[in-house]
Order: structure tokens, then sequence, then C-alpha cells
């Protein structure tokens, strides 16, 4: 079970359904702009962050500034679009280097918000990915984990053509064992969203029928990359 910043709408009701079912997820972390006004790796954020942390779940980085993969450049640079930040909205040009620098920049962060530094583990935002970033976050320390065909939730998607019954369906009938599920901790543009109705009923359904949850620093593909970046 793994979750991605998002608007921060349903991130309490989050923490509330893996307590009650007593499930670790892992977190994938970028510093978002939330419903409360704020972006989600503010100082305000901190109190919501430590008790995760002291919860017992995994953290990753999602890039600071959710920073899209456009392209590789034929130069040896990566085209990529941050959505915030300075620079959000426009294309820019990365090193690897830099590239690597926006994966630390989360972790930075987060060691300031709780003291605790991140797992070794990154995710793209889109999940838009390139020999040329995946390569750079390795170098740095980061291991990419993306997410299992059946494992998107589908959070993203218009709630009028994909209703939460219907993604809960094929989510109980097609996640296997070792899967990677995605959601988001809250989108913008889903007029139903999908926590309040999915999140408890799907962990259910899943444990009813023999499923048991870790973090990524369980998981088979990425176990040995326990060692922290």
């Amino acid at each position: 079970m793994t979750f991605d910043t998002g608007s921060q709408s349903q991130a309490q009701l989050i923490a509330d359904v893996l307590n009650k079912r007593h499930v670790k997820a892992t977190f994938f972390l970028a510093n978002e702009k939330t419903t409360r006004g704020d972006y989600s790796l503010d100082p305000s954020w901190a109190p919501y962050w430590k008790a995760r942390v002291a919860e017992g779940h995994a953290f990753g980085t999602h890039t600071f500034d959710h920073v899209y993969w456009k392209k590789d450049l034929a130069n040896g640079l990566i085209q990529v679009k941050p959505q915030f930040g300075k620079d959000g909205g426009k294309l820019a040009s990365f090193t690897d280097k830099q590239f690597c620098e926006e994966l630390r920049r989360v972790d930075t962060r987060f060691q300031e918000l709780t003291g605790r530094k991140l797992d070794p583990f990154w995710r793209a935002p889109g999940g838009y990915t390139s020999p040329r970033t995946l390569a750079a976050g390795s170098a740095c320390g980061y291991q990419h984990a993306g997410w299992a065909p059946a494992g998107y939730s589908g959070d993203e998607l218009p709630s009028d053509k994909y209703p939460n019954a219907m993604l809960l369906k094929k989510a109980l009938a097609n996640l296997r064992s070792g899967d990677i599920f995605i959601s988001h901790m809250g989108i913008w543009s889903r007029k139903d969203a999908w926590a309040p109705a999915n999140l408890d009923a799907l962990i259910a359904g899943l444990q009813d029928k023999g499923f048991c949850f870790a973090t990524l620093r369980e998981h088979p593909a990425y176990a040995q990359k326990k060692g922290q970046p």
C-alpha cells in the first residue's frame, strides 16, 4: 500500500484507516499545495509526518517540486517540468546531478521536520521515467518504485466515468500477492474523492481474502536496499 502526496485533503482519514486496520504503508513525498493553503512539506505538516514516522511507515522521495520528466535530451540533459516551486509550470533542463539534488531536497526537508531520513526509494510524478532518470536516482541512492498494473487506484480519473464502486470492485478482483498499490492523499480534480469511500473497504476486503500489508522495506524487489541513502 503506497500513497503519493497530493492535495492532502485525505491525509488524516488515511492515517486513521491505516491505524484502524493495523496496516503499514509507504508514503512518497513532494512539496505539493494543499487544501489548507500551505504545502505538504511545510513546517505546519511536521506533526503529521512525525506521527506517521512513530507508527512505523516508510517514506520515499517524489521529487521536491513534483517534477515531471518530459524527455532525455541529446546533450545529456534531462528535460523536466516542475509543477510547483519558483519554476512551476515551466520547462527546465537538469543535469544528472541536479536531478539527484531534486530528489535529495525531500530527504533534507523530511529530516528537518521529523529527524528521520527517508528510505532509499523514489517515485516519479506520473510514473514517467527514463533510463537517465533511473540512473540518476540510483547513482544518488534511490531505487525507483512504480506500481502494479492492478495496483492503480484510479483516484485521478473522473468520478463520473470511473465511480468508486467500479474502482473498488476492480481492485479487489485483480490485485495479487506482491502487487504495489498506489493512491494519493487527495486529488484536486476528482469530484467524488476515492479514499473516503474505498480505502477502508479495500483493505478490509483484501484482509478477508488473506492479504497482509508491509512497507517497501519488506518487499522482495526492494528489501536489498534497506540501508539509508
